[in-house]
């Protein structure tokens, strides 16, 4: 079992909430979830020049893990307090395939895209065999979910659908392509797939087997003041770039704050795609998240 996190924002935000200042933040999560993390941002300035070996960048993309447990590491503590963009997806992982190391650890990055897997599969050999010999020399570590990872790249390659960048029309094929591919999984019961991934324009979210949770904010939600179970602390003023028309999406394994985050519904396909104002496409699923 993982957790990850995702955001997707109409501007520059500061990601410090997700990852180090809510009552369950990556951090505090990292206590059951020690066996590695990693962040990719998307969209931002990067302010933590790492070792090579801990990094990787990709386009716009800047991404950065590390194997000791989130809350403990102090590289990921910094990065959490400067770190901001317009797209996050971040990952703590209790290990189920694959040892501890910086090559299983989520995000993983190809091709200006970026994924992260909470679940395990119960058969990726069987992906391995519809994943394209290409997509597959691009794996690097022992994990399923880095083969799932290949697999889904394969079939958006197939589809000739490697950027989407903001055209509708190859926003919507691959909504279609992905939603066919994740549908076969389910039926023949694959394992547990929840899975967040991204262009940097657009984010796909997909559950099954596991947990996940979505709340929409205004950028006065994310200057609020924050309940905790025993006290009411406050957040930090919004950073300079800050406007009165900046929204965010946030997408989690666990409800991160007291807030009326919704349940996604289980086989949920969500789009989101980042603009003015998020916007939020359902596939599969009724378009209603339960609360």
């Amino acid at each position: 079992m993982c957790r990850l996190v995702g955001v997707v924002a109409s501007e520059i935000t500061e990601f410090g909430l997700v990852l180090k200042e809510a009552p369950r933040s990556l951090a505090r999560l990292s206590r059951e979830h020690p066996d590695g993390w990693g962040v990719a941002a998307h969209g931002g300035p990067d302010s933590i020049p790492p070792p090579s070996a801990r990094s990787q960048h990709d386009a716009t993309w800047r991404v950065h893990k590390g194997t000791a447990p989130a809350g403990e590491c102090d590289r990921f503590l910094e990065l959490a307090s400067r770190s901001a963009g317009t797209v996050l997806i971040a990952h703590v992982r209790q290990k189920t395939v694959g040892p501890t190391s910086i090559e299983n650890t989520h995000p993983f990055v190809q091709s200006g895209w970026v994924f992260a897997h909470n679940g395990t599969l119960v058969d990726h050999a069987s992906l391995r065999a519809e994943t394209s010999p290409m997509r597959l020399a691009e794996v690097r570590g022992d994990t399923d979910s880095e083969v799932l990872f290949a697999f889904l790249l394969t079939r958006l390659d197939e589809a000739g659908l490697t950027r989407l960048g903001s055209c509708a029309t190859a926003r919507a094929e691959a909504t279609r392509v992905i939603a066919v591919a994740t549908e076969k999984l389910r039926a023949r019961k694959a394992g547990a797939f929840n899975f967040l991934l991204s262009d940097g324009a657009s984010c796909f979210v997909h559950r099954f087997g596991r947990s996940l949770f979505l709340l929409e904010r205004t950028p006065h939600d994310l200057g609020r003041v924050r309940e905790t179970r025993d006290t009411t602390t406050p957040i930090p003023a919004a950073p300079p770039s800050w406007t009165s028309r900046r929204h965010a999406v946030l997408v989690a394994s666990e409800r991160l704050t007291e807030e009326p985050w919704r349940e996604l519904p289980e086989g949920t396909l969500l789009r989101i795609d980042r603009g003015p104002s998020p916007k939020l496409v359902w596939a599969g699923t009724p378009e209603r998240a339960a609360s």
